[in-house]
């Protein structure tokens, strides 16, 4: 059962960056109320997401309960942006959590692409191509998600509308996505389908 959340006080750090558009310091808690409710809620054109743990973490509703029946899961989520006409391209490290392979194997939302980089381990959530999180937090309840104070990670990002970091970071996700490295991996004996999920059947 997630229990609700109050938001917390907001650390406004602001550091030099490249570029247009302070970083914004975010802290353990204030994960699920910047990057998810602000963040990956509010897309309306693209959402791109590393991480290297994908879990089927809940999205209570602000104000809501927050209690397990009642929250839809970050598949749903996107499932629901996705018919809004948002492109979603997910870039994961290992299999997702049993929970949310069900949610896959159900039906797969159109407009969300998912592929698999055994090797990843960066985590970062761009938002319209126009804000970004980049930081130590996994797609997950414990990462991202609404858990109590106790109960989560100790997590530590930055929130930034820096076209220029955003631009970086994109550089990066696309030669990913893109399987620029593929070639030359060593890792293949752990990828034996690179960049395609394995058959959700």
């Amino acid at each position: 059962m997630c229990r609700p959340m109050t938001p917390p006080r907001a650390l406004h750090v602001l550091l030099p960056a490249a570029g247009r558009g302070a970083v914004e310091l975010v802290v353990d808690g204030q994960h699920y109320h910047r990057i998810v409710r602000g963040g990956i809620l509010a897309a309306r054109v693209s959402l791109d997401v590393m991480t290297a743990d994908f879990k089927a973490m809940l999205v209570p509703a602000a104000g809501g309960s927050g209690v397990t029946g009642h929250a839809p899961s970050i598949v749903q989520v996107f499932r629901r942006l996705a018919e809004k006409g948002v492109e979603i391209r997910l870039l994961h490290a290992g299999t997702p959590s049993s929970a949310a392979l069900r949610e896959l194997r159900r039906a797969l939302p159109a407009g969300l692409t998912i592929r698999r980089c055994p090797r990843l381990h960066a985590k970062a959530v761009i938002v319209d191509s126009r804000s970004m999180y980049l930081g130590s937090a996994n797609l997950t309840g414990a990462g991202l998600g609404a858990k109590a104070d106790g109960r989560r990670n100790f997590e530590l990002g930055v929130w930034t509308e820096s076209p220029a970091l955003i631009d970086a970071v994109l550089d990066q996700f696309n030669a990913l996505w893109e399987g620029r490295h593929c070639a030359a991996c060593r890792r293949k004996d752990v990828c034996p389908v690179p960049l395609e999920e394995p058959a959700l059947g």
